[in-house]
């Protein structure tokens, strides 16, 4: 299995080896939500009650249903993995580190502390440069929203970002010039019902 795990993570352009990523794997999976749970312990009986009305099936996963958090778990230690420290991205980009520091705390540039330091994920950076319109579009996302939850919309085609006859990721929007108060608005509903 490692030498597959390992011939995958080549092919994707990981940058770990198969124990790195597969620990990543278990961290992620130790921050999402328990192993079994009961879709129906999260909300009060009245909220189960409109739920179950509407039709959404609260009752357990049972042996046997895909579960739904393999998707998360891999995308976070993706996430995670590709992710640049405050030293990596100030050589990306030919600056001071501490340049990079001000971007995060000014909210321009995104990121979390992991490990005693600063991750910024990859998908904010383009060759040496910053992704452009990031500044307008970083200030519109809602502030409870994890760097999880941003790098899946900033990587995810969206309808009403068109380029030609198709849609384009919030990120390959904003590297063909596209407007980012377009991006923004698409962000600042981000978590709200629709």
């Amino acid at each position: 299995m490692t030498v597959a795990l390992e011939t995958v993570l080549a092919r994707a352009g990981l940058k770990a080896t198969a124990a790195e990523f597969l620990e990543l794997v278990e961290d992620a999976a130790r921050r999402l939500a328990p192993p079994h749970p009961t879709p129906g312990a999260y909300f009060s009986p009245d909220q189960r009650e409109a739920l179950a009305e509407v039709g959404l099936d609260l009752s357990p996963r049972v042996d046997g249903d895909p579960d739904p958090r393999a998707r998360a778990v891999a995308t976070q230690a993706v996430l995670r993995d590709t992710a640049l420290s405050v030293t990596e991205v100030a050589a990306q980009l030919g600056v001071d580190a501490s340049r990079i520091r001000h971007r995060l705390a000014d909210g321009r540039l995104t990121g979390w502390k992991d490990r005693g330091g600063w991750r910024l994920p990859a998908w904010q950076f383009a060759d040496a440069r910053v992704l452009p319109g990031l500044d307008v579009v970083l200030p519109a996302f809602p502030p409870d929203q994890p760097p999880l939850v941003v790098a899946a919309f900033m990587t995810t085609p969206q309808e009403d970002l068109p380029i030609g006859d198709r849609q384009a990721t919030p990120r390959e929007w904003l590297l063909a010039g596209g407007d980012p108060q377009r991006v923004a608005r698409l962000a600042s509903v981000l978590g709200s019902p629709a």
